[in-house]
């Protein structure tokens, strides 16, 4: 194995040029700059001595041609808007320097990773798990625009999408940036993943009356915004009686109709999700959610319904590969390093529905993600790729 740490930071250095914004970079699913960087990295992949495809959903595959076992390696290299540089594209540049570096490894950039379009399409594609009916149904969560349309002006329309080869791969990794702050605050570097969460993810509609705000009196009043908080407020009292740990819970939208603030909201709905890797503490969780909207709904004006919008189940990381990355952390960065679950989820929790997976974290400065200020030390990336190398190596020869 020949790693070359100078050319890994060279790759993440010339893919952060596409689609700069500020420190960070804009490349949402499809747009212009995505599919630029889609074949600026099949070019990259085929000086690395792959044979390089992008199918029909966007995912771009490097096959490596030798003899195996092969490990599957890989990320996104799409963004959230105007994100950080290094979310995906880490895992995706890392993969490609296991490649380079003589290692039997498949590399892969997922498509569609941050749900521009839908829930992990490339991965989920990979896998066999998602329809043709699927790619009619997806539409853009900004735009609303649909998908094959845009597959078809990304030049994608008509290519044959690739599947998993049953046997090839003896297991799946990924690097990725932590996107919190335990191993900053640690004074750790080196984060080998445990599992990925799980999520469960609910609608909640409030039904009140909308009214004056001056003319309606309190006692006549259905308001379901004040509704909608004493619920939130009940929710963050009683949820830490029966979480773990590591469990947390985000209300990510609120809308109030008419939104107008002359007007008595008659109406509020509440994107709500928490996430946890037990799914007894999820099933926790989740009745006493239950428990709070029937409480609600004995005491309020306004009743409440819950509607289950999403869920995804915990993905433990493969022990093997655990065993491997964590002798290479010691060995490279002994005592620098910890077990940890990721709080995030990542195409990894995806593929482990039919390879064994397992994931690396280097340290995020100040935890920032999914923002253009998103970054990481050159030398903890450096070390992260070293660590990455070093357990790849391991596992292979286990």
């Amino acid at each position: 194995m020949q790693l070359d740490t100078d050319r890994f930071l060279q790759d993440l250095d010339a893919l952060r040029t596409i689609g700069t914004y500020r420190t960070g970079v804009h490349r949402p699913t499809f747009s212009p700059q995505d599919m630029e960087s889609r074949h600026w990295l099949a070019r990259r992949m085929e000086e690395a001595g792959l044979d390089a495809t992008i199918d029909g959903i966007g995912n771009v595959f490097g096959r490596h041609r030798g003899r195996g076992p092969h490990l599957l390696a890989g990320s996104h290299i799409e963004t959230q808007n105007h994100a950080g540089w290094l979310d995906g594209a880490l895992g995706v540049i890392g993969a490609l320097a296991l490649a380079r570096a003589g290692l039997p490894v498949d590399v892969c950039a997922y498509a569609d990773e941050e749900g521009h379009w839908g829930d992990f399409l490339g991965s989920r594609s990979l896998v066999g798990d998602l329809t043709e009916a699927d790619l009619d149904a997806a539409r853009n969560r900004t735009t609303g625009a649909p998908l094959r349309p845009a597959l078809a002006e990304a030049g994608l329309a008509g290519r044959p999408r690739l599947a998993l080869e049953e046997g090839r791969h003896k297991g799946a990794l990924e690097m990725h940036i932590e996107q919190g702050t335990q191993l900053e605050t640690g004074g750790l570097r080196i984060g080998v993943v445990t599992g990925i969460v799980g999520i469960r993810q609910w609608r909640i509609v409030i039904e009140g009356q909308q009214d004056h705000t001056g003319g309606t009196t309190m006692r006549e009043r259905r308001d379901a915004g004040l509704a909608a908080v004493r619920l939130l407020a009940a929710i963050d009292a009683e949820f830490p009686k029966v979480c773990a740990e590591r469990s947390v819970w985000t209300t990510g939208r609120i809308l109030l109709e008419p939104n107008l603030p002359m007007i008595i909201p008659g109406r509020a709905e509440l994107v709500f999700s928490f996430r946890d890797l037990s799914v007894e503490v999820m099933d926790r969780m989740e009745a006493c959610l239950h428990a709070l909207v029937r409480e609600s709904n004995r005491r309020e004006r306004c009743p409440a319904r819950l509607e289950a919008i999403g869920r995804s189940e915990p993905a433990p990381c493969d022990p093997a590969i655990q065993a491997a990355l964590r002798g290479a952390a010691e060995a490279l960065c002994p005592g620098a390093w910890q077990e940890m679950p990721s709080g995030a989820i990542h195409d990894s929790q995806v593929l482990a529905r039919k390879l064994p997976v397992g994931m690396l974290f280097v340290p995020s400065i100040g935890g920032i993600s999914h923002h253009w200020s998103e970054d990481t030390k050159r030398e903890d990336l450096e070390l992260g790729m070293r660590v990455l190398a070093e357990g790849a190596r391991r596992f292979l020869q286990a």
